[in-house]
């Protein structure tokens, strides 16, 4: 069954420090329309210069996921990326009135909490997912961080994280989307640091909004009772303790929380791979920096996947989701003319059904006697009538309607088609459907190969006079 795309219902703001800023700043999330992913937009500068949340853009640096684009940044937007993704959220726009977004309680909670007071609203376009078909790795050069991306049939994370800690040497987290445990299970879990590192980047300029109600400060080793006075001056807090090794007396919500924070930092940064995922991530000690390296990968991938002009991974053996008659029920074509036999997938914007080519059509006794070869203007009728099935089923009663094409521009004949190949077609509407007329760009595949290509079919949806 298809998942429908969602968005906010309204809007909301959460305002905060930026964990490395320092600065007050407001995030306003407003519902999107279909198909926008999520868009960060500067209110603060002139223009309001938006950044899509997209791995495309991803600046390198530490402590935090960052993006630029044409010389604007955003960054640590790596928990409110998880929140909507946790919570299922495809479209949002984030009107952001600084360079970063508000760390609150180091944690996804409070943006989950907000998303979950406002409600979601479905969309009518189908999501949008990345399915992982083969193995992709990425490790960093030194080999401390690595993440795997295998086949799964959804969503599922695993991480691992060690330490050369005695308080927190090896711990693991699991996330399963089948089990809904984001809200409750990681999006509370929150970010944690050294106190070995807290001075060092502070000296770095970092962490000027952080202190210890928004981070969990572990202490790996015996400090003295100066030293804690000194570090209570340091962080502006009074009567500050050292609790089974975490500096203040904040209570861990899980006894893994900061393998399980972790995680969520992994889902925050993979989600500007801008798909859901079906897959499962195995990540060892990983870190901002390679999950947004991993999440560039997995772009990469996707933008392969969906270029209108590769090959639909189907399998040609399956049953499909229209057969043979389902299809003449949509078509007006009959044999010999009946070009499409199956068809694997139809959305509002895409439809891929195939043609088993055989010896015994009429058309082979005189095309060639010698060398059977299928004629090219049957390749693009036969793409033209899997077009009219996409159009046709968006309509409540198609068997009242018939699509007429009234122009066919742009044809390329790559390969030639003969007896034993199966032609797989992908028509992609190229514009919204306006007073009946709808234009589409066609493919057709033979295995891997493209065959032919339609720059642009035009039709008319009209009525059939009974």
């Amino acid at each position: 069954m298809s998942v429908k795309q969602r968005t906010l219902k309204q809007e909301f703001s959460l305002s905060g420090k930026g964990l490395h800023t320092g600065k007050m700043v407001t995030a306003t999330f407003k519902p999107a329309v279909e198909n926008s992913g999520y868009i960060i937009r500067r209110v603060d500068l002139d223009g309001m210069p938006e950044i899509p949340a997209l791995a495309d853009y991803v600046k390198f640096m530490d402590r935090a996921s960052c993006l630029e684009k044409d010389g604007v940044n955003v960054y640590t937007m790596e928990h409110a990326m998880a929140a909507l993704y946790g919570c299922g959220v495809d479209n949002c726009v984030i009107e952001l009135n600084g360079e970063e977004l508000p760390i609150l309680d180091g944690s996804a909670r409070l943006f989950v909490e907000a998303i979950e007071r406002v409600g979601l609203e479905e969309q009518c376009a189908e999501r949008r997912y990345f399915t992982v078909k083969e193995p992709i790795h990425f490790a960093s050069e030194d080999g401390m961080s690595k993440l795997t991306l295998l086949p799964d049939v959804d969503y599922n994370v695993n991480v691992l994280v060690a330490y050369n800690s005695p308080y927190l040497p090896m711990q693991y987290a699991t996330f399963t989307e089948n089990t809904g445990n984001f809200t409750r299970e990681i999006a509370p879990c929150r970010t944690f640091v050294f106190l070995r590192e807290v001075e060092q980047l502070l000296k770095a300029g970092l962490i000027k909004g952080g202190d210890i109600d928004n981070a969990i400060v572990i202490v790996d080793k015996e400090i003295s009772k100066e030293e804690v006075d000194r570090l209570s001056q340091l962080f502006g807090y009074e009567n500050l303790e050292v609790h089974q090794g975490v500096l203040n007396n904040l209570s861990l919500h899980f006894d893994n929380e900061p393998a399980r924070h972790k995680l969520l930092d992994v889902m925050g940064d993979l989600a500007l791979c801008g798909r859901f995922i079906k897959g499962r991530v195995i990540a060892e000690r990983p870190g901002h920096r390679a999950n947004t390296a991993m999440a560039q990968k997995i772009r990469k991938a996707v933008l392969q996947v969906e270029r209108e002009d590769v090959a639909p991974d189907i399998d040609i053996a399956s049953p499909g989701l229209m057969d043979i008659n389902k299809v003449r029920s949509l078509l007006p074509h009959r044999p010999p003319f009946l070009l499409v036999d199956k068809i694997f997938e139809v959305t509002d914007d895409i439809v891929i059904g195939c043609k088993n080519v055989t010896m015994n059509e009429p058309h082979f006794v005189g095309h060639f006697p010698d060398e059977p070869v299928m004629p090219g203007v049957l390749i693009v009728e036969a793409m033209a009538q899997c077009g009219g099935i996409l159009v046709l089923n968006q309509v409540p009663d198609p068997e009242n309607y018939s699509t007429y094409f009234v122009k066919i521009d742009g044809i390329k004949f790559r390969h030639k088609v003969v007896p034993g190949d199966t032609l797989v077609f992908k028509l992609v509407k190229i514009a919204p459907i306006r007073r009946g007329i709808v234009t589409m760009r066609g493919y057709a595949f033979v295995g891997k190969t493209l065959v032919c290509e339609v720059g642009e079919f035009m039709a008319q949806v009209a009525k059939t006079k009974k």
